[in-house]
């Protein structure tokens, strides 16, 4: 090959344009039929300078590509002026339109400028655009970027005040052609159904043609898919999948005809890589996983070409942007839109600082948008300090996957620390002693669950395991404290064979059973489970973002009707949850998202995970390498033989040896001259091509084995200790529970804010003048006058709304009674702080008291004063004012009174007295 450094450069630049449709001549062997795309180097212009290349579509020049060295690669924006000029000259022979279509390349670097563009603006390409692209443009009336300018005001019925902000900024932004943007949404605040909307309107608005909605795990993917077939537009009474085709994307095959295409990244992958993927290897956020320090590239592909979306959204983009996976995005000639609740600094960083929306959670919680959480403390001794197995004591060793036990004496001391808890060492007298606390507190956690009969029932509650196997102890210890069957208690993970997870997931979502789910992956993110109103935490999370993930599994609002259908004992729409913090989550330290650089001592599960996606590094195959060598040595004889069964009758050396081939200088020396022998006399181009194919081969040989999911969980599995030791010796000891201090804290501050609020407005609004300076006039409070207050407190200050504000007080001082409205809340609240009660009780409740104090003294000296008639109507006033805080004699005409005869029928049993009842029932009810 020529070494000189401009004829390397067009030597890279004539393959990429050979790979995507092009036909290359020389300016005296021009054919322009010989091709749609045909690409003559050396064009002269009329003036006679010599173009590097011009591009002929259909036969006339649409476009050029300046061509400079390497080295000049980071000054192609200084050579845009020269390659203009090209494409505004008359080229020889012909009397052309200036040219609309202009790159700067290296070979290495392209840059591409669009000039149909309302402000032609150079961007970095990863390669050229094909032939058929440029004529289906050329035959559009705008360009992609002249027609975002054509986006209509958006109509903002049925989307939240957040949606509007972030669709309508999001506008902005392309309006701009700024090529990426952030949105930046609290869990639950609806990103999804926020970005439906903007990709509804730019496919009915704009000339986009085709938008990715990118994920990171099939279950999100299939999620986003049941959310696009939902959507209704609020401008169309049609869904969105029969205006729009959708496609979510599980093989390799890419049909050309939709406008919406659903993948995870690690396929998108596979396919620009031109491997196969299995679905399994789409069930774990891939970031999580081994990454090398130089990933293998990802290459052309005339199916997925770069042209082939117009836009991509990156959902939880603060996991999928990194590393590896930014590739993808890099590769594709689109505008970026990342929608994430958590991002971090690298998040801000890659999508330019562009942050069009930013609506936080405490935000969210403010709109009722998000409910807010409380956090009730598990402290063990175990838990915190481990234990020691002592010399002498006969143990008990059980195989992690059979389960199998046997009985051994123990030959020495062995200290466990808290790490290895439910790892090596499985104490269940510590997970017996969280489950058994936990239980016995539930009814303080959550005072108003009992049924008529007096009977708790559970909220349903999400347990984060460490492992399947310690999410099975959990399982079976949650079962026998709390004395139920199998369903009350169900395990939610990918790995589950004997059971549909999206099954059961369905299950724990809109049935009564189960009530405890327990899940190791699956619903740590990204899963709406809406009735959720208890998180127990049984491991800890280092990562800040992966925790603010998790904790968003509660944050999700649900009305009372749906509540009510999964939690029959519901007083009242869903305001809270509550973290239950039994291993110090909510006091570790947390660090951002994964460093970039990768620390040595990956997990082995981390490899196997890589390669089944399609990496095929040389370090990787390197490192699984040695890793099976070592395993080899540590492995039975019927564990190689169970490997071998799963390894299409591979023997674990003969992996290893593949493994190794596949780089090995000698074989690839081997290869290299058998392309020299039956290629003689072709050019260096198409024997490099021969030679990477062969590569290919081999390294696809090697990998296809870890394509079996079966075999890659067997090696994880086989590789770990083969026993866990059973600590049944050492009791746990509970070392605190109760609300969190700053739990506490926050309680104590909403009650003073709240008392502070009250103050504030005394002597402005009726009712509170009524309940501070006028106590005789209390029998003239009325649900309209109540209802002033509590609307203008949701105005000011909607975190003190009276729920929240009853929840605190709760866990300040013994409170009698649930409020079942906001309105009741607000009454009874408004009598403790005011002092006419000592301490805080539901207004119906003090109703009822009042009530019955009432009777007796009507009662005195004459017993039975009231006829039964007479008593039922009583307590109907009675339950009026308890839920209306005032009766009115016009509200006898109204539901429950008029069905029973109305003021007339009040009137026939109290006659004259009738008035006379409703004033004192007023006054008395209300002391």
């Amino acid at each position: 090959m020529n070494q000189d450094p401009e004829q390397i450069a067009r030597d890279n630049i004539d393959k990429q344009l050979i790979a995507c449709g092009w036909v290359i001549q020389d300016k005296d062997k021009i054919n322009l039929n010989a091709a749609l795309g045909v690409v003559v180097r050396y064009y002269l212009t009329q003036d006679g300078k010599e173009t590097d290349y011009v591009l002929f579509i259909d036969k006339k020049p649409v476009g050029v590509i300046e061509a400079k060295r390497e080295e000049e690669g980071h000054r192609l924006t200084t050579v845009e002026e020269q390659s203009n000029e090209y494409a505004n000259s008359k080229l020889k022979y012909l009397n052309n339109d200036p040219l609309p279509f202009v790159y700067e390349s290296t070979g290495d670097v392209t840059r591409f400028t669009d000039f149909r563009d309302p402000k032609p603006r150079s961007r970095p390409v990863f390669t050229f655009h094909r032939p058929e692209t440029f004529r289906t443009w050329l035959k559009t009336e705008k360009s992609l970027r002249a027609s975002l300018l054509d986006i209509p005001v958006l109509q903002t019925e049925g989307l939240r005040d957040c949606q509007i902000n972030a669709i309508t900024k999001l506008e902005s932004s392309f309006k701009e052609f700024k090529p990426k943007a952030l949105i930046q949404m609290a869990t639950g605040s609806g990103k999804t159904f926020t970005a439906i909307s903007f990709i509804y309107r730019l496919l009915k608005f704009t000339e986009a043609k085709r938008i990715l909605f990118l994920v990171d795990t099939k279950n999100l993917g299939e999620q986003a898919e049941q959310e696009f077939m939902s959507f209704l537009p609020n401008d169309d009474n049609r869904k969105f999948t029969e205006l729009y085709g959708v496609h979510r994307l599980k093989s390799s095959y890419v049909p050309t005809d939709n406008h919406v295409y659903i993948s995870t990244i690690q396929r998108l992958y596979s396919i620009l890589k031109g491997t196969e993927l299995e679905e399994s290897a789409e069930e774990e956020n891939p970031n999580e996983r081994w990454q090398p320090k130089e990933p293998m590239p990802v290459v052309y592909n005339e199916k997925l070409p770069i042209e082939f979306f117009d836009f991509i959204v990156i959902d939880e983009c603060h996991r999928s942007i990194y590393n590896l996976w930014m590739q993808v995005l890099q590769y594709y000639d689109a505008f970026q839109i990342g929608l994430t609740a958590t991002p971090d600094n690298r998040t801000f960083g890659y999508f330019n600082q562009n942050i069009v929306s930013e609506y936080t959670h405490e935000q969210a919680i403010a709109d009722g948008v998000n409910v807010g959480f409380d956090v009730f403390l598990i402290e063990t001794q175990i838990t915190q300090q481990g234990g020691t197995i002592w010399k002498g004591e006969y143990v008990e060793r059980r195989e992690k996957l059979s389960r199998k036990k046997r009985w051994e004496l123990q030959d020495e001391n062995e200290n466990y620390t808290a790490n290895q808890l439910d790892k090596d060492i499985v104490n269940p007298n510590q997970i017996r002693l969280i489950i058994k606390t936990f239980k016995e507190h539930l009814p303080e956690i959550f005072p108003d669950r009992f049924t008529d009969k007096g009977e708790f029932e559970i909220p349903k509650t999400l347990i984060f395991a460490k492992t399947d196997s310690h999410a099975d102890d959990i399982i079976n210890i949650v079962r026998e404290e709390f004395g139920e069957g199998n369903s009350f208690c169900k395990k939610i993970t990918y790995r589950n064979k004997d059971e549909d997870p999206k099954s059961v997931l369905a299950q724990f979502r809109n049935d009564y059973f189960p009530r405890i789910a327990v899940t190791v992956d699956m619903i740590a993110t990204g899963t709406d489970v809406k009735p959720l109103e208890c998180l127990l935490f049984m491991r800890d999370v280092r990562s800040r973002n992966y925790f603010e993930q998790m904790k968003g599994r509660g944050t999700r609002i649900i009305t009372l009707d749906d509540l009510r259908k999964v939690t029959p004992t519901a007083k009242h729409t869903k305001d809270h949850f509550v973290i239950v913090d039994a291993v110090g989550v909510t006091k570790s330290i947390k660090s951002d998202s994964r460093p970039l650089e990768k620390k040595p001592g990956v997990p082995l599960k981390d490899l196997l995970g890589a390669i089944a996606v399609g990496n095929r590094d040389e370090e990787l195959f390197s490192s699984l390498a040695n890793r099976l060598t070592r395993l080899e040595k540590q492995i039975t004889e019927q564990e190689k033989q169970q490997f071998s069964e799963k390894a299409e009758g591979k023997t674990l050396k003969q992996v290893v040896n593949e493994l190794l081939q596949a780089y090995n200088p000698d074989v690839l020396d081997d290869l290299k001259a058998k392309v020299e022998t039956e290629m003689a006399g072709e050019s260096p181009m198409a024997k490099e091509k021969a030679l990477n194919k062969l590569h290919d081969e081999l390294k696809e040989k090697a990998a296809n084995v870890f394509h079996s999911s079966d075999l890659r969980e067997y090696i994880d599995n086989v590789r770990r200790a083969h026993e866990q030791t059973i600590d049944i010796t050492n009791p746990d000891t509970l070392l605190n529970k109760g609300w969190a201090t700053d739990s506490k804290e926050k309680a104590e501050n909403l009650v003073a804010d709240f008392k502070t609020w009250i103050a504030l407005h005394q002597d402005e609004i009726t009712a509170l003048q009524i309940f501070y300076t006028q106590p005789y006039r209390r029998r003239e409070l009325n649900y309209k006058m109540i209802q002033e207050v509590l609307d203008k407190l949701k105005l000011e200050r909607p975190l003190l709304a009276p729920m929240q504000v009853w929840r605190a007080y709760e866990q300040l001082e013994k409170a009698t009674g649930s409020p079942k409205s906001e309105l009741i809340a607000l009454v009874s609240l408004l009598r403790r702080i005011s002092g006419i009660d000592s301490t805080l009780i539901d207004y119906s409740n003090k109703v009822d008291l009042n009530f019955r104090d009432w009777i007796l003294k009507k009662n005195a000296g004459q017993h039975n004063r009231f006829t039964e008639e007479q008593m039922q109507w009583l307590r109907m006033i009675k339950d009026h004012i308890a839920t209306s805080i005032h009766l009115d004699a016009d509200d006898l005409d109204y539901t429950p009174f008029d069905a029973k005869g109305g003021k007339g029928k009040m009137w026939q049993l109290f006659g004259e007295q009738m008035d006379e009842i409703i004033i004192e029932l007023n006054e008395a009810l209300a002391a």
